[in-house]
Formats: C-alpha cells, structure tokens, sequence
C-alpha cells in the first residue's frame, strides 16, 4: 500500500463510489441555492435531478470555493493518518481554490515538517479532471511515488482533453458567458454551443454548431482529431452530463462505434452541482487523452 493519500475536490465530478472504490480522497466546494448553503458532495444531500429542477424552476445558485482554513483542516486530517499527501487541484483558469490549497499546505509543511504535501494544478475539470485522478489512482498502485505521480502529473494534464456542448443556453446567459442577443438568437435557431479547454484551464468558445444531432457528431470528429493515437486510440474515456443523460448517451454510442479500442467502458457521470450552477441542464461534456493542447 502507497505511504501517502491521493486527493482531490468534489469538482472532479466522479461518483461518491467512484472515488471510494480508487481510495482517493477528497474535498467539498460549497453552493447556495434558494439563499441556503450545502455541500457539493457528489449529491448525497441533494440528488443532481432535483439540483438541476430547481434551476430550472428558477431558484438562483451560487457556488462558493474552499477556504484555506477547510483546506488546513482537511490536510492536517490526513497527514494526521500518518501519510504524505499529494492533492490535485481544480483549473486556476476556473478557480482559485488552487491558491488556497497552496497557502494550507504550506501551514501544514510548517507545523509537520517530516510529512511531504505537494499541490498541483490539474488545469483540468469535471470528469476530465476524475479522468486523471483515475490515472494517477492507477500509478500509485503500481508502486509509483508521491513525486513520480506529481511530476507526471504535471507534465501530462495539458494532454487531458475537454470538449462540452449545450442545448440550452438559458444559464449561459444568466452567467454572462453568452450575451442575451445571441442567446436569444441561439434559441430560436437551435444553436449548440461547442467548447473545450485551453492550455491555460480556461474554457473556450469553439464554434456554434445548428442542431443536436450535428453537435453529437462534430464533438467526436473533435475527438478524432485530438485523440492519442487517432482512431486507435486505447485509453480510457468519460463523459458527464447536466440532466440530459440522453444526450450523453448519444454521444458514447458514437463514440464506442468510432473508438472499437477504448479502454473498458466509458463512464457517463454528473456533472455536480459546483460545475452545474454555471453550466445549468442541457451541457454534455467528452473526455479523453490526446495530443498537448497548446492554444
């Protein structure tokens, strides 16, 4: 068994089960709705349907990242285990958690001077984000150290691919992603939106796309062009989706029919409700590894 512990937050957006069963630890962001706070913890206390109904029901969400004093917390909780601790980091380009991760961890280096805790930005997100703490659940099993596992983290997460679209538009809006004209004007012309990750962990408005069916089609042929190993590509992939598993759905056929040599089975998970409040229902989201993404 591997002398420290594998973290990350809730926005890695992989199952409670999921991160129990790969023995990573993790940490909850916060979220408002309706004026009252909860914890994004993977919707054991709010189901992510009823979450994404009371958006749609028109109940306002605001979501809150961890403090230094929970990330403090939470570290000391786990070094206190008698291990060292390498925690990874939802996208400086999203949040600054990564900051408040960094500024505890260097309080816990201080007071425990003989345990190790690194932080590393995954510049990654939702399930692209799980998708690497899957692989380096992977690595630390097969023996790797916590700096083997750090270092190849940073070296590889700008090959963690991220492509998502929608089909409706509203919480782009009301976010002030998407101007009211062009949503509007989106709307009425069945416009869905396709974006992906940056190499700085931002995401980026890729291009507008008319029709559900052609959006499925062309977020594949994105794969296509990015994957490792193009159409050979056998490694593992994930999708998650905001309330509209259907779609999700659609785009894993296609994406198995086009990939015969994926690793395992592609794991659809929620996206949880920190991600959700911004994206709202209609958002599917495609992850996988690929070539390094530089723009």
């Amino acid at each position: 068994m591997a002398n420290y512990i594998l973290s990350c937050c809730s926005t890695a957006d992989l199952s409670k089960e999921h991160l129990e069963g790969r023995n990573i630890s993790y940490i909850c962001f916060h979220y408002f709705m309706g004026g009252k706070e909860y914890l994004d913890d993977l919707g054991q206390t709010m189901p992510f349907d009823k979450f994404y109904q009371a958006m749609v029901d028109g109940v306002d969400t605001k979501t809150s990242q961890i403090n230094i004093q929970e990330y403090f917390e939470y570290f000391e909780s786990l070094i206190k285990e008698g291990k060292d601790v390498l925690h990874i980091s939802l996208s400086s380009g999203l949040s600054g958690t990564g900051k408040s991760a960094r500024a505890a961890a260097d309080i816990v280096a201080e007071k425990y001077p003989e345990r190790k805790i690194f932080v590393v930005d995954s510049l990654a997100a939702s399930s692209g984000y799980g998708l690497m703490m899957d692989k380096l659940a992977d690595m630390r099993d097969e023996g790797a150290s916590i700096e083997e596992v750090r270092d190849w983290a940073e070296g590889h997460r700008l090959e963690m691919h991220h492509w998502f679209f929608s089909t409706d538009l509203t919480f782009y809006v009301k976010g002030g992603r998407v101007s009211k004209t062009a949503g509007f004007v989106g709307g009425l012309l069945g416009i869905c939106p396709l974006l992906n990750m940056d190499f700085e962990g931002h995401l980026i408005p890729r291009a507008k796309i008319r029709s559900k069916k052609k959006v499925i089609r062309e977020i594949v042929e994105r794969m296509k062009e990015n994957a490792k190993d193009g159409l050979e590509y056998a490694d593992k992939c994930y999708l998650c989706h905001s309330a509209c598993l259907e779609d999700a759905q659609a785009v894993a056929s296609l994406v198995k029919e086009t990939f015969p040599n994926i690793k395992g089975e592609i794991i659809i998970n929620d996206i949880g409700t920190t991600i959700g409040s911004h994206t709202g229902p209609g958002t599917v989201a495609l992850f996988f590894w690929g070539k390094k993404r530089e723009d």
